[in-house]
């Protein structure tokens, strides 16, 4: 079992950042895929970001590629995505993810435990 909590989120003006961080618990956290998601009111959770255990390859969605980056630190349990150059097209609540196979995904379903989410608001 493994426990997700993410941190970080706010109100920003666009152009600005953010750093957000999901914290886990549990020893096999470092065996874990973790991706980050969004969802804006009314709409479906889409994908964001995904790095693998080890963190050596990571993938983003189009509409964030070169402004925000996906990282890990296994001793410290902790994911984290710095988000740069915001937009208000970013705002939505922001959940982490964790998949045991290991190899990020970009589909929801494929992910076995989540966070509660951070509110991640953008102002033009």
């Amino acid at each position: 079992q493994v426990q997700l909590v993410e941190s970080g989120g706010g109100l920003v003006q666009a152009g600005g950042s953010l750093r957000l961080s999901c914290a886990a618990s549990g020893r096999t956290f470092s065996s874990y895929a973790m991706g980050w998601f969004r969802q804006a009111p009314g709409k479906e959770r889409k994908f964001v970001a995904a790095i693998t255990w080890s963190g050596a390859s990571t993938n983003y969605a189009d509409s964030v590629k070169g402004r925000f980056t996906i990282s890990r630190d296994n001793a410290k349990n902790t994911v984290y995505l710095q988000m740069n150059g915001l937009k208000p097209e970013d705002t939505a609540v922001y959940y982490c993810a964790a998949d045991r196979s290991g190899v990020w995904t970009t589909r929801v379903n494929s992910y076995d435990y989540w966070g509660q989410g951070t509110q991640v608001t953008v102002s033009s």
